[in-house]
């Protein structure tokens, strides 16, 4: 022995990040739905739901919350759209559970208030595995554009429940309905952007004491 250090063959600092993306693909006789999420992207998006409204907001949730999304579904819209929304949430919010894994080196939690003119809407996330949903969001108008106003908490409902969150959601004040669901929409996008971000104190960390956050989700 010359005394020379053993150089590792990877590094810390070389050593590759974990993919974080993931596709569902989902049918029923319903609905048939594909969603890909890379939770590390730009905030590209590419949706096509046949709910215009539907798409809107999906593609703020992307755009602020610096995720690449793609979702693809087909749906019984003669009848209503209630089946389409709802399952767009489940295998959306099941392609992020897939994304982060077993959420490891996760923020796990994120809080954003976001003002859209007249109205402001609050939505704290935790990353948790337990999904629970607190919705506080009322509505004026039973429509926006052809989608029932009742149909966004079906949405959030479906999403918190399968991608394994506690979600708040509450509407602080506003009187524009277009308003007060685009801006929980983006406040949900930057919740969520904040805590699926790496934690650069503990990258290698399950942010629990159980040291577990459900990652078979």
């Amino acid at each position: 022995m010359d005394g020379t250090p053993v150089k590792p063959s990877q590094t810390a600092a070389t050593r590759s990040a974990p993919t974080r993306s993931a596709t569902i693909d989902r049918a029923t006789r319903e609905t048939r739905i594909s969603a890909t999420v890379d939770l590390d992207g730009t905030g590209r998006s590419d949706i096509q739901t046949g709910v215009g409204f539907l798409d809107h907001m999906l593609d703020q949730l992307a755009r602020h919350g610096l995720f690449d999304i793609t979702v693809r579904a087909e749906g019984d819209l003669h009848i209503d759209f209630h089946h389409t929304t709802e399952d767009v949430g489940i295998t959306l919010g099941q392609a992020f559970a897939k994304a982060l894994g077993d959420r490891r080196g996760i923020q796990r939690y994120g809080e954003a208030h976001v003002p859209m003119d007249e109205a402001l809407s609050r939505v704290a996330v935790d990353i948790s595995a337990r999904p629970y949903l607190v919705w506080d969001v009322r509505f004026t108008r039973d429509k926006l554009g052809e989608m029932d106003t009742e149909l966004f908490r079906e949405w959030f409902h479906a999403f918190a429940q399968n991608a394994g969150l506690t979600l708040h959601v509450a509407n602080l004040y506003g009187e524009n309905n277009h308003h007060i669901v685009e801006s929980c929409f983006k406040a949900l996008a930057r919740a969520l952007r904040a805590a699926t971000e790496i934690d650069s104190r503990r990258p290698d960390a399950v942010p629990s004491t159980k040291g577990t956050l459900g990652g078979s989700l």
